[in-house]
C-alpha cells in the first residue's frame, strides 16, 4: 500500500518543460512529509512551507533499529546528450514509494549554482521525476553552500592574517596578542590553543609558565607562503579567478603571493560535511584540515590557526540534512553537493544513516553518486562506504540508447546544431559498439560485491532492437537485470519494472563489500590500482606530484583513500576518448591532501577545480515572472 502522501500525476504528452511540471504541482506542507516518515515536530526545523532540516538526534534515537536496503545510482560515462541519472534516481523512488507501496527515501546532493547558471542546469531530476519545489532546490535551498563558502573564506583570511602578523611582530608581542590579558591582568589559553600546545608536546596550561623557546614554538606557525594549498571559494563558475594575486594593498607591506579560487562545492569543507558522521566528528575533521606546510616541513592545520571552532559554528546548522519531496509526494533528503569529477561526488553519510533508520527493515534508501560509475560509484564505495561502514545491496547504472551511440563512434554533438539523425533513428550497430562503455562500468561495479541493475532510460525515438542489444550486453557482463524505464514521461509508473528489479536484487544480495584497494599500501600503488580499473596501462607523475606525494607520505597521510579529480566524460583523462579506451597513460599533474575530509586527491591532466562559463550560459533563460513571482527558465 502506497503512503498516504503520494499523489497521482496527470501526465501530458509531449512532456512540458521541467519548471512548468514542477510549478503545476502544489507541494504538501513539509510537516505532512515528515509525519509520514515518523518524525514529530521536535525532530526537525521548518524552513518555509516545503523544506525542513532533520536533526541529527533522529539517528541517535533510532541507532538500534534495523537499516533498510541501500541502493546507489551511478551511470555510464556522461555525454552531451544527457543520461538522466538524477531523473532515474527520483523516478525509481517514486516507483518504490507511490506504486509498489514501499517505504523509501531519496538521498541526493544539493545543486551548485555553478552548473545551474552555467552549462548543465539544475539537478532536481526532470520531466515527471523531480524534487520539488524545483526552484528552491536548485537555488539557495537552506543556505548550506553559503555556509561552506563563508567558513572556507574565513579560514583563507586567517591564513593570510597570521602570516602578516607573524612578519610584523616579535615572538613576545605576538604571544601576548594571541593570549590577551583579562581585566585582572591574567592571560589564558583559548581551548583550541591547548590542542596546539599538546601537538607541540607542551603540557603547560598557564601562559605565564612557558619558556621563551616554547613561546616562539607556540606563537609562530611559520607558514611557507609557497606551500599554501588552501584557496578561497565561490559558488559561481568564474574562470578569471582560477589564478589571482593577493596582498597588493599598501597595508599588507608588499606581502604579495599567487593563489586562486575553487568553486565552493570543491572546498574541503564540503567534503567534510558529506563524510562526517556526527557534530563531534565534524568539529574534529574541520580542525584537522591542513592548509599548507611550515618552512620546517610540518603540516599546518585549521586548529593550529585557532579557527576550527569558529568553522564549526558556521557549519552547525548545515550538518542537518534538508527534507523535501518528489512530485509524487515521496520523501527526499538533500544534503551536501560535492562534484564527482573534482571531489567525491556523493550526498552525505548522515543523510543516508538517518534515512536507512527511518525506512526500517524492507524499506529502501536510494542515493545518487555523481557522473559515471568510474568516479561517482567508485568514490561511493572506496571513500564514503569506508567512513560510514554501510554496505549497499544494489548498484544501478543508468544508460541511454543515444549516449551509447556516441560511445560507439556516433557523430559529434555540438551546442546550437540540430541533433544528427543517427541519434533519432535506429542504429543497432552504433549501440552495440558503444555497449563496451556500459560493460566496463558493470564489471567494475560488480567487483565491489553488489548486484548491478541497468536502467535503460528510454527516449521516444529508441527501438526495441536497440534495447535488446543493451540488455544482451548487460547480461553478458554479469548484470543482475536490465530494465527499460519511461520515468521522465510517466513518473514512477514508468519505473515500476526498475523498482521490482532493484527490490529483487536487494533481497537476493549475498556478498560482502569489497574495496578496490587496501589502505595500507602507498599513495602511488592506490592510484595505480584505480587507473587500472579505467583501462589504463599506467600512470605518469609530474615532478610536482612526486614531491607532493613524498611530502604527504613523510607527514603520515599515506594511509588515506584516494579521490581522483578526473574528467567525467571518459575513462581516460581525455574527454574525447569515448567507449572503453585502453593503452593510455593517466597523467597526474599535482596531488593535494584533504586531511580533514580524509582523502588524497590527485589532479589528472588539465582538470580544473574552478569551472568556466560557456558562451551561452543557462542564465540567459532564467528570469522572474513579476506578476506571479514564479521563477522561469530553470532546467
Amino acid at each position: 500500500m502506497a503512503p498516504s502522501t503520494t499523489r497521482k500525476l496527470q501526465v501530458l504528452s509531449p512532456v512540458p518543460a521541467d519548471i512548468d511540471i514542477a510549478n503545476s504541482v502544489e507541494p504538501y506542507p513539509i510537516g505532512v512529509i515528515a509525519s509520514e516518515l515518523g518524525l514529530d515536530a521536535s525532530q526537525y526545523e521548518v524552513y518555509g512551507k516545503s523544506k525542513a532540516k532533520v536533526l541529527l538526534s533522529v539517528y541517535d534515537g533510532l541507532k538500534d533499529s534495523p537499516n533498510g536496503y541501500y541502493v546507489v545510482v551511478g551511470g555510464i560515462s556522461p555525454t552531451p546528450l544527457g543520461e538522466g541519472k538524477s531523473t532515474t534516481t527520483v523516478g525509481l523512488c517514486q516507483a518504490l514509494g507511490a506504486h509498489l507501496g514501499k517505504k523509501v527515501v531519496t538521498c541526493v546532493r544539493q545543486p551548485s549554482q555553478g552548473p545551474t547558471f552555467g552549462i548543465k542546469g539544475g539537478a532536481a531530476g526532470g520531466g515527471y521525476s523531480q524534487v520539488i519545489p524545483m526552484d528552491e532546490f536548485n537555488l539557495h535551498m537552506t543556505g548550506d553552500i553559503h555556509a561552506i563558502t563563508a567558513a572556507n573564506n574565513l579560514l583563507a583570511a586567517a591564513i593570510d592574517t597570521r602570516i602578516f602578523h607573524e612578519s610584523t611582530q616579535s615572538d613576545k608581542a605576538l604571544f601576548n596578542r594571541l593570549c590577551p590579558a583579562d581585566k585582572e591582568g591574567k592571560r589564558v589559553f583559548a581551548p583550541v590553543m591547548i590542542k596546539r600546545l599538546k601537538k607541540l608536546g607542551i603540557e603547560k596550561t598557564n601562559p605565564g609558565d612557558l619558556t621563551p623557546d616554547e613561546i616562539k614554538a607556540f606563537a609562530r606557525l611559520d607558514i611557507d607562503p609557497a606551500q599554501i594549498t588552501w584557496k578561497r571559494v565561490m559558488d559561481i563558475n568564474d574562470r578569471f579567478l582560477r589564478k589571482i594575486t593577493v596582498g597588493q594593498g599598501p597595508e599588507e607591506k608588499g606581502m604579495v603571493r599567487e593563489t586562486g579560487f575553487d568553486i565552493s562545492v570543491a572546498s574541503e569543507i564540503m567534503a567534510v560535511l558529506a563524510l562526517t558522521t556526527s557534530l563531534a566528528d565534524m568539529r574534529e575533521r574541520l580542525g584537522k584540515m591542513v592548509i599548507g606546510t611550515s618552512r620546517g616541513g610540518e603540516p599546518v592545520s585549521a586548529d593550529d590557526l585557532g579557527v576550527g571552532g569558529a568553522l564549526t559554528v558556521l557549519m552547525k546548522d548545515g550538518i542537518n540534512p534538508t527534507l523535501m519531496q518528489t512530485l509524487e509526494g515521496t520523501p527526499v533528503l538533500v544534503h551536501a553537493g560535492p562534484f564527482a569529477n573534482i571531489a567525491h561526488g556523493n550526498s552525505s553519510i548522515v543523510a543516508d544513516q538517518i534515512a536507512l533508520k527511518l525506512v526500517g527493515e524492507n524499506g529502501f534508501v536510494v542515493t545518487e553518486a555523481g557522473f559515471g560509475a568510474d568516479i561517482g560509484t567508485e568514490k561511493f564505495m572506496n571513500i564514503k562506504c569506508r567512513y560510514s561502514g554501510l554496505t549497499p545491496q544494489c548498484a544501478v547504472i543508468v544508460a541511454t540508447v543515444r549516449a551509447l551511440k556516441m560511445h560507439g563512434g556516433g557523430p559529434e554533438v555540438v551546442a546550437g546544431r540540430p541533433l544528427d539523425h543517427a541519434y533519432k533513428t535506429e542504429q543497432v550497430d552504433l549501440v552495440k559498439a558503444g555497449c563496451c562503455n556500459l560493460v566496463r562500468h558493470i564489471q567494475n561495479t560488480k567487483s565491489y560485491g553488489v548486484n548491478v541493475v541497468v536502467a535503460i532510460n528510454a527516449f521516444s525515438t529508441d527501438t526495441e532492437a536497440e534495447f535488446n542489444v543493451i540488455k544482451e550486453a548487460a547480461f553478458a557482463a554479469g548484470a543482475f537485470d536490465a530494465v527499460v524505464c519511461t520515468h521522465h514521461a510517466h513518473g514512477g509508473a514508468g519505473a515500476v519494472d526498475l523498482g521490482l528489479a532493484v527490490q529483487k536484487a536487494c533481497e537476493q544480495h549475498q556478498s560482502s563489500l569489497k574495496f578496490l584497494y587496501p589502505l595500507d599500501i602507498s599513495i602511488k600503488e592506490k592510484i595505480e590500482m584505480i587507473v587500472k580499473s579505467y583501462g589504463a596501462d599506467g600512470v605518469e607523475f609530474s615532478e610536482e606530484a612526486e614531491k607532493q606525494i613524498e611530502t604527504y607520505t613523510r607527514q603520515g597521510f599515506s594511509g588515506l583513500p584516494i579521490c581522483m579529480a578526473k574528467t567525467q566524460y571518459s575513462f581516460s583523462h581525455n574527454a574525447s576518448l569515448k567507449g572503453a579506451p585502453t593503452g593510455f597513460i593517466i597523467p597526474i599533474r599535482a596531488v593535494r591532501a584533504s586531511i580533514g575530509a580524509g582523502f588524497i586527491y590527485p589532479l589528472v591532466g588539465t582538470m580544473s577545480t574552478m569551472p568556466g562559463l560557456p558562451t551561452r550560459p543557462c542564465f540567459y533563460d532564467i528570469d522572474l515572472d513579476l506578476e506571479t513571482g514564479r521563477v522561469l527558465g530553470l532546467s
